[in-house]
């Protein structure tokens, strides 16, 4: 029988390369899960464990989130390793979603980065506590102390140092330990050999001054700790009233402790899995929230008990050489072989066949998991976010946040045989990634794809030619535009049909107002009925709204979704008999394009946060280019002889960017970028979008 409380469900998340992949294959030596230690971009051939996507070992990044299990001493070990390229974002989220904990890890020269910024957001959304590691400690420029300053500037941290270096860049040996005041050196060829010695002298005056540090924080946590500091009594205050203190004040999400070192020199790992035991939340210390579906969505916890009825969740599906694998997190009751769930989207029954544990791409046939337990599903057909119950409750998890597309991409398969593999594979891709999108364009009948980025769409391009064998042609990037107002206008419609019989009557009469939008615009769209007197039938002011809706999704300007509306009925007429739902909703959509016409109609625009760190050398060369591309910069900052570029750039002048940067930097720059908001486009080149729709229309007449 397990003990749940020695059990951890972790992730791995930090800004793109910063070390996460290195980071985890040390984890899985130590915890002797591997038996040789590969490198992300090794020359053995080989890649990291993790990275077992061939794109992956090619590109030298991560793709896809990858799930293993270790031992560290008694504790078991859930570990997600997640990709940090903004494109992949959904792996994050996913991950983050079904964790109970995480290790945020930074690098100790560029410090708190943009992706760090936003996968912290993301932890903050599912109330995730975490520790930090500050990698890199060898590099030139290591400054871990600095970094830690920075969780609190930038990310608004209560940073708890755990550790100080021995030494930094070429001459990192080891870590001094705050709570036992012991320095701890990783010797052997692969760092597996701890060695504990006093506190070597010229370090010891920087561990005293942290170790204060680290009792002070305590003490706001401790009224014994407080007490003690409040006496002067820094050095002999109990080792696990000090750890008790700080793992109590990081579940609680108050502080994050800090721990620091070198994943590619094998320094400090064993320290960090220490960290995470230690101060990291077991499944019984996070509250996890199940809707009821039948008592109105009630809020209940679940119970974390192996006994209790099934509630589990399938946050992932990945198709591979296997066939398709559910990856779940098990809440409560267990889960077996052989035994019946209930899908709780689609009410099926489901036999579950076969159970297994993830390493990367290999896996160990179990027959039962229970509460905690993060294992994978065969032959399980679902969606990405499916609760599945014993049947005896009918609870819906709640779900993960979802990001909505930012770029678009025509396809065709450019031989017609292979339309049936094309089609099998974005049927796949967009049941494993909810980012990835697939529509048919209504006017030319052209498949399109969306997603995150340009990295995002050409890694399932390349997917697509290597996984299923289909040569597939694209058009040029599509940005998904939106249409919107500027100012209040009226209508004033009447629609009149008479075709004998009864015909078609209906009148609308109200205001068309522009709204606010706010963060990515999607379905900003509000409805107000302000008729009296009975002027349109009540059953006939829903048809209203269906009539102005069904116009939001393709503007007359250039046939993008229209956001930031709101529509106001003031008043209308109607006829007892050829009064319809049909004849509002048509008057209705009538009416919208009268109103469109006359309220100042906009074209808005995607606009892009986007992050360049680049040598010092080449920022005047960068910051030209950003500034021709039509970007404003929003700050820079220099550390170590590399500037740090922050700038708002509109989505449509970022294609090929990536190429441009390399040639401008001689490829020493590297750059993320996030969707921020949609503004509108400039009156010239709005002039020109509406020209190219126009001979567009007129060309597929």
């Amino acid at each position: 029988m397990k003990n749940i409380e020695n059990h951890r469900n972790i992730g791995i998340s930090a800004h793109i390369d910063s070390g996460k992949t290195t980071l985890s294959e040390r984890i899985l030596f130590y915890t002797n899960r591997i038996h040789a230690v590969h490198e992300v971009r090794g020359k053995d051939g080989v890649g990291a464990t993790m990275d077992n996507m061939e794109l992956e070992r090619e590109r030298g990044i991560t793709i896809q989130s990858a799930s293993t299990y270790a031992t560290w001493k008694d504790t078991t070990i859930n570990l997600i390793d997640t990709p940090g390229h903004v494109d992949f974002t959904i792996e994050v989220e996913r991950s983050l979603r079904v964790l109970d904990g995480a290790i945020l890890v930074l690098c100790s020269v560029a410090g708190v980065q943009s992706q760090s910024i936003t996968v912290d957001r993301q932890m903050r959304r599912y109330n995730v506590p975490r520790i930090a590691f500050i990698n890199k400690c060898d590099r030139s420029g290591a400054n871990p102390l600095r970094v830690a300053k920075m969780l609190e500037e930038k990310l608004n941290h209560k940073p708890c140092v755990m550790q100080v270096p021995i030494g930094l860049e070429d001459k990192l040996k080891g870590v001094v330990d705050l709570v036992t005041m012991k320095a701890y050196y990783f010797e052997g060829e692969s760092g597996q050999d701890i060695r504990e010695d006093e506190i070597p002298a010229d370090v010891k005056d920087l561990a005293d001054e942290y170790r204060v540090k680290l009792i002070d924080c305590c003490a706001d946590y401790s009224d014994d700790i407080m007490e003690q500091a409040l006496e002067g009594n820094y050095n002999d205050i109990d080792q696990d009233l000090i750890k008790a203190t700080i793992r109590k004040a990081t579940i609680d999400l108050e502080i994050t402790p800090i721990f620091m070192g070198s994943a590619y020199k094998n320094t400090g790992i064993q320290k960090l899995l220490d960290g995470v035991t230690d101060f990291l939340p077991n499944p019984t210390e996070v509250k996890n929230i199940a809707l009821n579906i039948n008592d109105n969505e009630k809020e209940v916890v679940l119970s974390n008990d192996d006994n209790a009825p099934l509630v589990c969740y399938a946050f992932k599906l990945v198709d591979n050489r296997y066939g398709q694998l559910t990856y779940t997190r098990v809440y409560q009751g267990s889960l077996k072989k052989g035994a019946t769930i209930i899908n709780m989207s689609t009410g099926k029954k489901v036999n579950v066949g076969r159970l297994v544990r993830m390493h990367s791409d290999t896996m160990e046939e179990i027959t039962e998991a229970g509460a905690g337990d993060i294992v994978a599903l065969f032959g399980i057909d679902c969606a990405s976010g499916t609760t599945f119950t014993d049947g005896t409750l009918h609870y819906n998890m709640t779900s993960m946040h979802v990001p909505n597309p930012v770029i678009e991409l025509v396809i065709e398969a450019k031989n017609r045989d292979d339309l049936s593999n094309l089609s099998k594979a974005l049927n796949r891709f967009t049941k494993e990634d909810p980012t990835f999108q697939v529509y048919i364009d209504k006017e030319s009948g052209q498949t399109i794809i969306k997603g995150m980025g340009e990295l995002h769409l050409d890694v399932y391009i390349e997917r697509m030619r290597r996984e299923y064998k289909v040569d597939v042609a694209t058009g040029a990037p599509q940005v998904a535009y939106r249409e919107t107002i500027t100012r209040p206008a009226a209508f004033d419609y009447t629609h009149k049909k008479q075709t004998g019989g009864s015909g078609q009557f209906a009148k609308v009469v109200g205001e068309m107002r522009p709204m606010e939008v706010e963060g990515d615009s999607e379905k900003v769209y509000n409805f107000v009925s302000s008729v009296v007197g009975g002027r349109i039938p009540k059953e006939y002011i829903p048809s209203c709204d269906k009539g102005f809706q069904s116009c939001l999704d393709a503007g007359s300007l250039i046939g993008f979704p229209v956001v930031g509306i709101e529509m106001e009925v003031k008043d209308g007429q109607y006829h007892d008999v050829d009064s319809s739902d049909m004849a509002f909703q048509i008057c209705a959509r009538m009416a919208f394009r009268q109103a469109f016409e006359k309220a100042g109609a906009q074209i808005l625009e995607p606009i892009m946060k986007v992050d360049v760190q680049t040598p010092t050398e080449f920022q005047g060369t960068v910051v030209g280019n950003l500034s021709q591309r039509r970007g404003n910069i929003s700050g820079t900052s220099e550390e170590q002889n590399y500037t740090t570029i922050i700038a708002e750039v509109p989505l449509s002048e970022m294609f090929g960017y990536a190429t441009d940067l390399r040639s401008m930097t001689q490829g020493k720059a590297e750059f993320t970028m996030e969707f921020a908001k949609y503004s509108p486009v400039p009156r010239n080149l709005q002039e020109d979008l509406i020209t190219k729709y126009g001979d567009k229309a007129r060309s597929q007449r």
